[in-house]
C-alpha cells in the first residue's frame, strides 16, 4: 500500500497558478498512490483564485477514488453560497467508515487562526482494516496546537476502545461497524520535529520517516521554494503510524523536486 501526504496549498503552485489537474498528475506520477491525503483544499475561494469545488475536481482527475471531504471552514460567501477549506482523503482501497471530527479551537485573539479538522476513514488494507486520518493543524497559535494534538490522543484512545468493544447488533445507523484500533495519523502538523507536541504524539504512534531512516534526519517539507515563513526549510509533514504497523514500512522518502506546492510532498510505502 503507498500513501501519499501533501499540504497542495490550494493547488497553487511555486509559479502561482492553481491547477487541480497537475496536483493530481503529479501524484500520480510520483507513486501511484493507493491512498491521498491532501491538506489546504478549496471551494469557492475566488480570493485565492480557487473558484471552484476543488474535491469534486481532484476526483475527476483521479478516477477510481472515492473522495471524502472535511471542511474546516464553511462559511456563507456574499452571494449565499458555501465557502469551505479544509482536508481531502482519496482512496482506490474500500472504505468502511468515514468520521469527520472538529478539532479544538480555543479563543487566541493575539494571532490569526481558524477552526481545524480531522478526516478518519476506515480502509480495508491488504493486511486488513485501517483508519487513515488527516488533519491540519494550527500554524500561528501554539496553545491552540496544544490542545489539538491532545484531541488526536484522545481519539486513537477512543479508536482503541471501540476495537475492543462488542456492541449488540440494531439495524440502520445503530449498526455495529468495526473501527480498528491500527492507525495513520498523517497532515501538516505546522511544527518540527524536535517540538514537544510531536513527542506527544509519539506516545501513541511511531514516525514513519524515522523508522526508514533512523540515523537521519527528517527531509525537509516546507519553504524549501519559498522562504516567506522560514529562511530555512524544515519539516512539518509527517506521517505517524501506530506500533504494530511499524514492521510495515518499506520506505519512506520526500519527493524534493516538484514546486506544484508550497509543500513537499511525503510518500510512504507499506509492506
Amino acid at each position: 500500500m503507498k500513501l501519499l501526504q501533501w499540504n497542495i496549498q490550494w493547488c497553487r503552485g511555486m509559479d502561482g497558478k492553481v491547477d487541480p489537474a497537475r496536483i493530481a498528475r503529479t501524484a500520480k506520477e510520483l507513486c501511484d498512490p493507493d491512498v491521498c491525503c491532501f491538506q489546504e483544499v478549496a471551494v469557492n475561494y475566488p480570493d485565492l483564485d480557487a473558484p471552484g469545488d476543488q474535491p469534486a475536481l481532484l476526483a475527476q482527475c483521479l478516477p477510481g477514488y472515492s473522495a471524502h471531504f472535511a471542511p474546516a471552514v464553511d462559511t456563507r460567501d456574499s452571494s449565499g453560497g458555501r465557502r469551505q477549506f479544509g482536508n481531502l482523503l482519496l482512496s482506490r482501497l474500500p472504505v468502511r467508515q468515514v468520521f469527520r471530527h472538529s478539532l479544538p479551537w480555543p479563543a487566541d485573539a493575539g494571532v490569526p487562526n481558524m477552526a481545524r479538522v480531522a478526516l478518519e476513514a476506515v480502509v480495508e488494507a491488504p493486511w486488513g482494516l485501517l483508519s487513515v486520518v488527516t488533519t491540519h493543524l494550527e500554524f500561528f497559535s501554539v496553545g491552540q496546537r496544544a490542545a489539538q494534538v491532545q484531541r488526536l490522543c484522545e481519539l486513537q484512545e477512543e479508536r482503541a476502545a471501540h476495537a475492543r468493544a462488542a456492541p449488540k447488533y440494531k439495524e440502520g445507523p445503530f449498526e455495529p461497524i468495526e473501527r480498528p484500533s491500527s492507525s495513520i495519523l498523517c497532515g501538516d502538523f505546522n511544527m518540527k520535529p524536535d517540538d514537544p507536541q510531536v513527542a506527544r504524539l509519539l506516545e501513541a504512534w511511531r514516525d514513519a520517516w524515522s523508522l526508514a531512516h533512523p540515523d537521519q534526519a527528517h527531509a525537509p517539507t516546507f519553504c524549501l521554494f519559498d522562504r516567506t515563513y522560514s529562511k530555512e526549510a524544515y519539516c512539518c509533514d509527517f506521517v505517524f503510524v501506530t506500533p504494530e504497523l511499524a514492521p510495515r514500512i518499506a520506505s519512506a522518502t520526500v519527493d524534493l523536486e516538484t514546486k506544484a506546492s508550497d509543500h513537499q510532498p511525503v510518500i510512504v510505502e507499506f509492506s
